[in-house]
């Protein structure tokens, strides 16, 4: 296994747990959503590399991208680091793990 697919599995299912964690401090049904949806894809993207598929990776940075654009307009609006804060760095080093994966398929 490679950089790029357990970048995309570990920012997935970092998604999915802080969908969870949301729903369950702050009862927000938009946060489990949006956290298991995105980190359902984002594991999906992990398991189409698995297969050989490249655009499973593109499909990965993508996702990690649209994750960390929203999360730095809500850190931007709320001002506090978490999770925004952890969830912008994660998506950060999952991009760079991934970027580096694509440039060596390429």
């Amino acid at each position: 296994m490679n950089l790029g697919i357990i970048a995309a599995i570990a920012y997935g299912l970092l998604a999915i747990v802080g969908g969870i964690i949301g729903y369950t401090k702050a009862k927000s049904k938009i946060s489990l959503f949006a956290g298991c949806s995105t980190g359902i894809l984002l594991i999906l993207g992990g398991i189409i590399q698995i297969q050989g598929i490249s655009w499973g990776l593109i499909f990965s940075i993508v996702m990690s991208v649209f994750l960390i654009i929203t999360f730095i307009s809500r850190l931007l609006k709320t001002g506090k680091f978490m999770p925004s804060g952890l969830m912008i760095i994660a998506g950060f080093i999952a991009v760079a793990m991934m970027g580096y994966q694509l440039q060596t398929v390429l």
